[in-house]
């Protein structure tokens, strides 16, 4: 018996102007097509313009007219994040909605970025935390909802302060729960600090589950050539209904989280079927692990530091 499809709807979101990283496939593909078929402008930040080009199209056919562009952007190079910042300033559109959805997952081996971290704390952290920093005037102009995609992977492991480039001991399932744990304190530090400040940006978190999604697949440049045998079960389990999402399901936590009037700033969203793997969205508990105040703190502190980029809301 085919499963019944899941899905929420979108407020109209004309007139609004919408970023998302990580949208040339995939789940950020989807949310990028949703938000511009309700409406938004999106704009889509891409390492690879060849599938952004054909990420536009693939959007355009579902929804003709559809306001929808690219700009320059690799996560891994904090010039690059930099440069997309003074392009994006430059143009000076204030930004209504982002959804930092971009990242990497369990290269077999320690990569490092352009600026010498280890790649999944790098990209999938430090690279969206220059990234808000760069665009927080638009954010303000825009009084923007900030959504941040973690994983269930942030409800394992912890951050390793001793190590953060993890340099002694590389374990990248253990490097990729850092990164999302980081990524996560950061959000919700992020909403914390605009509450405080008056800065007019709200931020939460989703989740997409788990869905056979690239992040495990075949990617040389991570060192991985073939699929991962966990990608082809959860292919195989998604195809059959059991338990776990489809791509277009996975994007509607975070489709939630950033266009739902009514989601909470400081919330987390993600998928509601037992076990939070798959099924329709909905407001969950926050991990025990993006609990901490002064753990959030001490993140925002220290990549500051690291990024060698400061938060300035004057």
């Amino acid at each position: 018996m085919a499963r019944k499809p899941i899905d929420i709807t979108l407020p109209d979101l004309s007139g609004k102007v919408a970023v998302v990283t990580g949208a040339s496939d995939g789940v950020g593909l989807v949310m990028a097509a949703r938000l511009a078929g309700a409406g938004a402008e999106v704009i889509m930040p891409v390492r690879n313009r060849g599938k952004g080009e054909a990420a536009i199209a693939s959007i355009r056919r579902s929804a003709p007219g559809a306001e929808v562009s690219l700009r320059d952007l690799d996560l891994s190079s904090l010039a690059s994040v930099a440069a997309l910042g003074e392009v994006l300033r430059g143009e000076g559109r204030p930004i209504h909605l982002l959804i930092n959805n971009a990242g990497v997952m369990t290269p077999p081996e320690r990569q490092t970025t352009a600026d010498g971290f280890e790649l999944q704390f790098g990209t999938n952290h430090l690279g969206h935390f220059a990234l808000v920093a760069h665009l927080v005037p638009l954010l303000r102009a825009g009084r923007a909802r900030v959504t941040s995609q973690v994983s269930i992977a942030a409800n394992q492991g912890s951050i390793n302060w001793d190590d953060l480039n993890w340099e002694r001991g590389y374990d990248g399932g253990r490097a990729y729960s850092q990164s999302k744990i980081a990524f996560g304190l950061f959000g919700l530090e992020l909403d914390r600090r605009s509450r405080a400040g008056g800065w007019g940006i709200t931020s939460n978190l989703a989740h997409p589950g788990v869905a056979p999604t690239n992040l495990l697949a075949a990617r040389p440049e991570l060192g991985r050539g073939e699929d991962k045998a966990a990608r082809r079960l959860i292919r195989f389990l998604s195809e059959k209904g059991i338990l776990l999402g489809t791509v277009e399901s996975a994007a509607l936590p975070a489709l939630m989280a950033a266009t739902d009037p009514h989601a909470e700033p400081g919330g987390f969203y993600g998928p509601g079927w037992p076990g939070r793997v798959g099924g329709p969205p909905a407001e969950q508990k926050l991990y025990s692990r993006l609990r901490s105040a002064d753990e959030a703190a001490r993140v925002w502190e220290v990549s500051e530091q690291l990024t060698k980029t400061t938060v300035d809301v004057s």
